[in-house]
This record gives C-alpha cells, structure tokens and sequence, in this order.
C-alpha cells in the first residue's frame, strides 16, 4: 500500500525530500521531509484529520539545536500520520485541516547541522504501532519533477552552517513546479554519499552526478557507491539532493565546507573502487 502526496499539499512547501535524512523510515522512502518558505516559523498541517496525541521527546545535544523534539499523531480516517519537528499548538481531540498551522516548527538536535527547519512526516496503518522508529507505509508524489541536468560546476551564491549553494543546476521555472537534479530519466534525491540510501524518483538508472556513477538502483532505492566529494579539490561531506520549487543549485554540507561568496566551484567525485 502507497500514499500519495497530492500537488495540494506538496505545493504549500518549497521543497520536499524523501530520502534526504539517515532515519531508518527514509531508507527506503517511506518519510517525507517538507520544507516551508525559509522566513516560516509555523509549520502548515500537510494532513487533515483528529490529532490523537501529542508527545515532548528528548533530542540529541546539539548546541544549535533544541532539548526537545515532539510527535503529533494525526488521524486522517485510512492511516495514522506522524509528524515530527513540530512544537504542537494542537492538542488531542482537535481537528485540523490542510494547511491548519500545527505549532511552531522546531530546529530539532536530529538535524544535521546544515538541514534547515522542516516538517517530517509518514503514516502508519491505523492498528500499527505508532510510536516505533520502522513500520510506516510506503509514500509517492503526486507531481511530475523536472529533470535538470548538471556539469559539476556553479558560482557560491549562499552560505550558512556548514554548508555553500551553488547557483547551478538553475531552476528552471521557479514557483512553478518542483525540479531536481537530473539521472537516469529521474531526479536524485538524497545525501550523497554521507546517508548510506538515496532514492531515483521516476526513473530506471542508472544513478550518476555530473557524469560520474555514484550508486546502484534497485525500484526506487539508491544505495550510494563509497565515495569522495570534492569541492575544488578540497573533500566535503557530501551533497544534498532535494526537489526544490523556488530554487535549486547544488548543496554542498558538511563543518568542512570552506568555500566563499562568488567563488567559481568545480565539483568532482571519486568513486573508490572505479
């Protein structure tokens, strides 16, 4: 059984990522990651239902990053929804409606230091457990993402914690519809090579990245090559790959990116092995 992410409720975020993120229900994208506007505090509700229950969680010490993180249990009629990341300002026995506000978004020690604040969520069948890391059901995306392809080059045109954009590969029609980077007649979705699974949305293989080979596919699941990525020569963490709708541009992570504002990068991975 598959749950489908309609345009409606893809279209309230800019972007979305299913495999972007080392927890056990991305391995095989059965979580979704949903990325409001970056000046958003609130997190819209990407489901209607019951909320169920509300829960404080203990996160992991991170100095960026908040004590707590917290679980909303949603009861949409065919399947339970889990949603995390977000400070509830619902309670149990509460309705909500698509694109209700839920509660303040919360920048959770679950996130690696470059993820930026987002809204996690996945269903579970109604008699499942619902409080357990692993058991939810498989999700798709009701959208076409186009397809963009990338050399491996582009110029630095933001920075953050841990983290540089490249201003290519260039969105094509922002705001319009969602696109990601291009392989194998799909879109790469993932972070390559530092989560050991990424996914191929709508494509048959093979998985590459400017060229190079950087996984093998099997469905939907990538399970990326061990490699290196290097940024004008210098190794980086790694890439995020997501579909983005206001912008795209390559993402470079990790404490070791040191790259600055307008500085022309060259992109190159090494395969061990190849």
């Amino acid at each position: 059984m598959t749950v489908t992410l309609d345009r409606e409720v893809l279209f309230q975020y800019r972007r979305f990522s299913l495999y972007n993120s080392p927890y056990v229900a991305h391995e095989t994208g059965s979580a979704i990651d949903l990325y409001p506007p970056a000046d958003a505090t609130v997190a819209p509700s990407p489901v209607a239902g019951e909320v169920l229950e509300t829960l404080t969680v203990d996160a992991p010490p991170k100095p960026y990053a908040a004590e707590h993180d917290y679980l909303l249990l949603v009861d949409t009629g065919e399947f339970v929804a889990r949603v995390l990341h977000v400070k509830p300002g619902v309670a149990a026995g509460d309705a909500v409606e698509q694109g209700d506000p839920l509660g303040d978004l919360v920048r959770a020690g679950f996130f690696a230091p470059w993820v930026p604040n987002h809204v996690h969520l996945e269903f579970r069948d109604r008699d499942a457990n619902p409080y357990r890391a692993s058991g939810s059901v498989a999700l798709d995306v009701g959208v076409d993402v186009e397809t963009v392809p990338w050399d491996g080059t582009g110029t630095v045109v933001e920075t953050g914690d841990a983290y540089a954009r490249l201003n290519r590969p260039a969105h094509p029609v922002p705001d319009e519809r969602f696109a990601g980077l291009a392989s194998g007649g799909g879109v790469l979705d993932g972070g390559f090579p530092h989560y050991e699974w990424g996914g191929l949305l709508a494509g048959d293989g093979p998985a590459e990245i400017a060229g190079t080979r950087v996984g093998t596919v099997s469905g939907r699941d990538v399970a990326w090559h061990d490699a290196t990525v290097l940024a004008n020569g210098d190794p980086v963490t790694g890439i995020a790959l997501f579909c983005g709708r206001d912008t795209l541009g390559a993402k470079l992570v990790g404490r070791d990116v040191d790259l600055c504002l307008g500085e022309e990068v060259e992109v190159a991975i090494d395969v061990r092995g190849e």
